[in-house]
């Protein structure tokens, strides 16, 4: 038999450890893992390089700030050369899903150049009662802002495909809003991430930081408190439990919080807990300027080292970006902290972040990036076995990783829509260097050399993870 195409002499990583093994792919599937170099049509090198299942950015906002006809082309290219092989989006429409969706689901299919899925947002009652269509589309998982209503629910939406204009909106998301979605959510077998900051609480903290003329990263973080996750972080978890619901902290950051979800988790909620690159990179005691405003907000030294701790004790399970794809015009329109726009792009730079800081550090072992950057994502979402792994028969989504390749991160490297990045001129050590997503070579040595349209909606099971 010849084969499509033959990985070898590399080191690929599994859940149980390394080994050294060729491996084999044929119509965009794995066939195995062999010692031999049987015929193929295309035998890719490996010495020196390591093999892992492709990442999955579990959280990613595009299509908000650009249309996701353009959106989807520049932020997959912004992933492929970062070595994500599936990007995961985070849709907000203003209007029913019944009107907008389709729209969505046809412009993103003729752009990607990576797999791709979707949770949709729900930020209303009409929404709600729209979940079982957005199942039937492929969407099968579900976010909530906790963080949005009163006088701080303003949000830019997802704009329509094929326009330039923002499309802002004043939500609500009551706590009556955030029950109805957990409950139907479970009703449909399907997971829902949340969004963790109470927003009174952090209307009330905002508007006493402005009252004293307070500014900069650490007054975004004191009026966004630690707190207010916390309280938050109960209040759903309690309907978690009522509702047999499985609950997914995203962008996780701060000790509190992670105090927090272990004790509901003690009371039998089923939980997974995301963190984001950022929260083990960057504290506002150490950044200056207004380019890493996000929510919940970076938090202290301790706080970062907090979060590293968690993820080498395995309490956390996925690693996300939250990855925004602004840019600077808008991002530091406002002059303060205050008026500067939340969120930055961070897709490109995850896996190497991961590699300098953790995997070189020995922070963390090649088996646990594994398990936080796919395996534990993919079966979360209902995509396990097709993708995080490289069992038999699964995608042939491979990222190939040079642990000893030394690059200076620019804010034009990824081809992008943001024209900026907070790792800004820092030199990593550990970069992907070939990006394989269903047995076809997308970007190899920072070049994108696939097509768009070739990523796919990735099709999702329905509550495959144990609760």
């Amino acid at each position: 038999m010849t084969y499509d195409t033959v990985i070898a002499d590399s080191h690929v990583v599994l859940p149980k450890g390394m080994v050294n093994k060729n491996i084999l792919i044929d119509e965009g599937k794995i066939v195995g893992l062999t010692n031999n170099i049987p015929s193929c049509d295309n035998k890719i090198n490996g010495t020196g390089l390591l093999c892992i299942p492709g990442p999955i950015d579990t959280h990613v906002h595009y299509g908000v700030y650009s249309p996701i006809n353009e959106a989807a082309k520049t932020e997959s290219h912004a992933a492929a050369i970062g070595g994500i092989t599936t990007m995961m989006r985070m849709l907000r429409l203003k209007d029913s899903f019944s009107n907008s969706l389709q729209a969505q689901l046809d412009a993103a299919s003729e752009n990607h150049y990576v797999d791709y899925a979707i949770h949709a947002s729900i930020f209303n009652t009409k929404q709600i009662n729209e979940m079982n269509y957005c199942v039937k589309k492929g969407i099968t998982s579900f976010k909530i802002y906790m963080n949005l209503g009163g006088e701080v629910g303003h949000v830019y939406m997802d704009m329509p495909p094929n326009s330039s204009n923002l499309v802002a909106a004043q939500v609500n998301v009551t706590n009556e809003i955030v029950e109805q979605t957990v409950k139907t959510a479970a009703s449909l077998g399907c997971p829902v991430l949340v969004h963790a900051e109470d927003y009174e609480s952090c209307g009330c903290g905002i508007r006493t930081a402005k009252e004293k003329n307070k500014d900069g990263l650490s007054a975004w973080s004191e009026s966004r408190s630690p707190e207010y996750e916390a309280k938050a972080i109960k209040t759903v978890s309690k309907f978690g439990r009522d509702h047999n619901c499985v609950i997914y902290f995203v962008h996780i950051g701060s000790e509190r919080a992670l105090l927090q979800i272990e004790e509901e988790k003690k009371l039998g909620t089923k939980i997974f807990v995301e963190t984001c690159p950022h929260y083990l990179t960057l504290s506002y005691e150490k950044q200056e300027g207004y380019l890493a405003k996000v929510m919940p907000p970076i938090r202290t030294e301790n706080d970062r080292k907090s979060v590293w701790t968690a993820l080498s004790k395995n309490l956390i399970d996925t690693i996300g970006t939250d990855h925004v794809a602004n840019q600077l015009k808008l991002k530091l329109d406002g002059g303060n902290v205050w008026g500067a726009l939340a969120g930055f792009p961070g897709i490109g730079t995850v896996l190497p972040i991961l590699l300098n800081d953790g995997i070189n550090q020995n922070k963390i072992s090649l088996e646990q990036l594994v398990r936080f950057t796919s395996q534990n994502a993919s079966k979360i979402f209902g995509m396990y076995p097709q993708k995080g792994t490289l069992e038999k028969n699964s995608d042939a989504d491979i990222t190939m990783i040079d642990l000893k390749k030394e690059k200076k991160v620019t804010s034009d490297l990824f081809g992008g829509f943001s024209d900026y990045v907070v790792y800004e001129g820092r030199n990593l050590r550990g970069w992907p260097v070939k990006t394989i997503v269903r047995g076809e070579i997308v970007a190899e040595d920072f070049e994108v050399v696939g097509k768009p349209g070739y990523g796919k909606l990735v099709e999702r099971t329905i509550d495959l993870y144990p609760r």
